[in-house]
Parts: C-alpha cells; sequence; structure tokens
C-alpha cells in the first residue's frame, strides 16, 4: 500500500506545484511526417483513413493468397485460428460464434486491425487499395455486400454492421457489483436442488446418420446396409471410407452450406438433393442471376459438373456469388461429391 500512498502524495504536490513556465528543453517537437506515421489508426466514423478503392474480386484473390491458409476460404478458419465469417443470430447461444459480421460493431476495427497487424507474420506488407479490397470480401464473406461491392474512402461510414446496435455502456459496477459483493451464502442455501441442465455442447452442426452409418462400416470392413425392401440401385453405392473422407473435407463448406435431417439455407443454399439435380434448385435461396442463367441453360450437378465446379467454381458458372476458389485436392472433390450422394434423396 506503500507505493499507492506515494503515489498519491506525487500527484497531490504536483497539482499543488506551481505551473512550469519554461519548457524544460528535453528532446524536439515531433516533425509533422513523425506524426503523420504514427498517427495511423481509422476512427469509426472513417476519419484517418487512407485514400483508396477495392473490390470483391480483387480482395478475394488476395485473401486467398495472404489470409486463407489460417483463416479458411470461407473464414471459416482453419484450426484455432479466428473464425471471420458466419455466426449470425449465434450471440445468445452457449457458444456464441463472434465473428466480423456476427459481432463486430464498426467496419473501421477490420480496416484498422488488417492494416495493422496481418497477414501474420508479415504485417504492413499491404498496400492502401489491397486493405480496401480485403476489407470488401470481409464484407461479402458475411453478406453484408454484394460481389460487385466496391469499398472506397468514400463510400466506408455508409457502411453499417450488423451488429452495430447492440451495444450497450457497461453497467457492472451498478448491477453485477453489489450482488458479488454481498456475504456469500455457504450453506443450507437451498431448500432442494434439481438438475437444470447437463453437460453438452449444443450449436454445433449435428453428425447425420449416414455418414456415421459409413464409417462404422468402413471400420468394421463391412458394407452399409440398405434399407430393407428398397431395390437394389442402379448404380453402386459409394465406397464408405470414401463417403468418411468427404464428410471430413466438407468442413470448408460448412460455414455457408448445410447438409442432413432439418438442414436450412443460410448465406449458401442447403446441399440435399444437389447430386443429381438441377442447379439453382433450393427453395426459397436467393441464388445469383448466373446461377440461374446456369439452370435454365439445363447444367445438371452430375458427378463431372460438381467436380468441375468443386474444382473452380468462376469457371463453371462465371458470375457465381460462392466466393471459394476451388477445392485444389482431386480426391477432397471426389469424397465431397460422395458424401453429397448421401443426401440425394433429402429436400
Amino acid at each position: 500500500m506503500s507505493r499507492f500512498r506515494n503515489l498519491a502524495l506525487i500527484a497531490a504536490l504536483l497539482a499543488a506545484g506551481p505551473a512550469v513556465a519554461e519548457p524544460l528543453g528535453l528532446g524536439r517537437a515531433a516533425l509533422p511526417e513523425e506524426v503523420a506515421a504514427w498517427d495511423t489508426d481509422v476512427r469509426p466514423d472513417g476519419l484517418g483513413l487512407p485514400v483508396g478503392s477495392g473490390d470483391v474480386f480483387t480482395g478475394e484473390d488476395l485473401y486467398v493468397e495472404a489470409c486463407a491458409m489460417c483463416h479458411g476460404d470461407f473464414g471459416e478458419a482453419i484450426g484455432r485460428w479466428p473464425v471471420l465469417a458466419g455466426g449470425q443470430g449465434s450471440l445468445t447461444n452457449e457458444r456464441p460464434v463472434k465473428t466480423i459480421g456476427s459481432y463486430w460493431p464498426y467496419l473501421s476495427s477490420v480496416f484498422d486491425y488488417v492494416h495493422q497487424a496481418m497477414p501474420f507474420g508479415n504485417a504492413k506488407s499491404l498496400s492502401d487499395d489491397d486493405i480496401y479490397a480485403i476489407t470488401a470480401y470481409l464484407l461479402y464473406l458475411n453478406d453484408i455486400v454484394d460481389d460487385d461491392f466496391v469499398l472506397s474512402k468514400e463510400n466506408f461510414a455508409e457502411v453499417e454492421m450488423p451488429n452495430a446496435g447492440a451495444f450497450y455502456d457497461d453497467d457492472r459496477a451498478s448491477t453485477e457489483l453489489p450482488v458479488f459483493t454481498v456475504e456469500p451464502c455457504m450453506e443450507n442455501c437451498k431448500e432442494t436442488v434439481e438438475i437444470t441442465a447437463r453437460a453438452a455442447v449444443v450449436d454445433v452442426t449435428p453428425e447425420d446418420s449416414a455418414a456415421r452409418q459409413a464409417r462404422e462400416a468402413a471400420t468394421s470392413g463391412e458394407a452399409a446396409e440398405a434399407p430393407a425392401g428398397e431395390a437394389e440401385a442402379e448404380t453402386a453405392a459409394p465406397d464408405p471410407e470414401l463417403v468418411a473422407a468427404g464428410e471430413t473435407a466438407f468442413r470448408a463448406c460448412r460455414a455457408c452450406h448445410k447438409v442432413g435431417e432439418g438442414a436450412a439455407n443460410g448465406s449458401g443454399p442447403s446441399l440435399n438433393g444437389v447430386f443429381g439435380s438441377a442447379a439453382a434448385h433450393a427453395e426459397g435461396f436467393r441464388y445469383s442471376p448466373a446461377m440461374q442463367e446456369a439452370a435454365a441453360g439445363g447444367l445438371v450437378w452430375t458427378p463431372e459438373a460438381l467436380d468441375a465446379f468443386l474444382a473452380k467454381p468462376r469457371d463453371v458458372v462465371n458470375g457465381t456469388r460462392m466466393s471459394y476458389a476451388g477445392m485444389r485436392k482431386e480426391e477432397d472433390r471426389a469424397a465431397v461429391i460422395a458424401y453429397l450422394s448421401t443426401f440425394a434423396d433429402m429436400d
């Protein structure tokens, strides 16, 4: 406690002493260019932004090159790196997903963080236009802008983040502090004790039964059993090991697409029934004009078409909103297609 008394005494003496009339003669005034070099932060209203601009497509290429190895192709994250996209509506869950789209209140925080600290291990290597483009792409990944959006200093402040209005002043001093500073109860605190919840992790993608059965069959070396009375399929059932591998590879898709019982459209359409179906088949999903045009032109998701689309989506449907550069490994694409085939009869 003596340290704090000494600090308080020093503060009191400084406050009571006479003002310093003359400069101390230490150092020198910072030069304007030095101040400009240090003053690089960006305010929520856009003050401090550099001149520049960047579009979503350019941002995708930069993101794939500089960011995807940690944050995933869709912003879904790899390993324990931060998730950047998705999570909308999850903040009230037991395990909320705090991303740029679901949580961050200001776009300036995104721009400033990328500017100051990214890419990891090579900070400050991006140009101002690069940062605008990557920021635009991150907005697109979170369904805040369309794929033709161009972010610039002029329109930056017009972008409203989805969670901007949900923040409020810290009121813990008046709400929580009184509760946790009273004398704690140590015995006979409740008349009865009842279990209100059990240890379980909620808000995760449920494991579908088809993939589980395939994995169990692969482990035991037995073929997966077809439902009783079902006629033999014209084509051979997919290899259980390939299906199990596809479930793992499909993790790169789950940020936008869902499959299995009760799967609904999200930022991407549900992929139940996509195998063998016409393009743009999911009811209620707003497909891009390019995908609708491809569907009208007769595009059907055969294994060959799926493989080509997964490899490089924009080569198959130029103008698709799907923000994915492509699945590079042929074996991963084959596994994902086998996995999707197990949901062919689901809609």
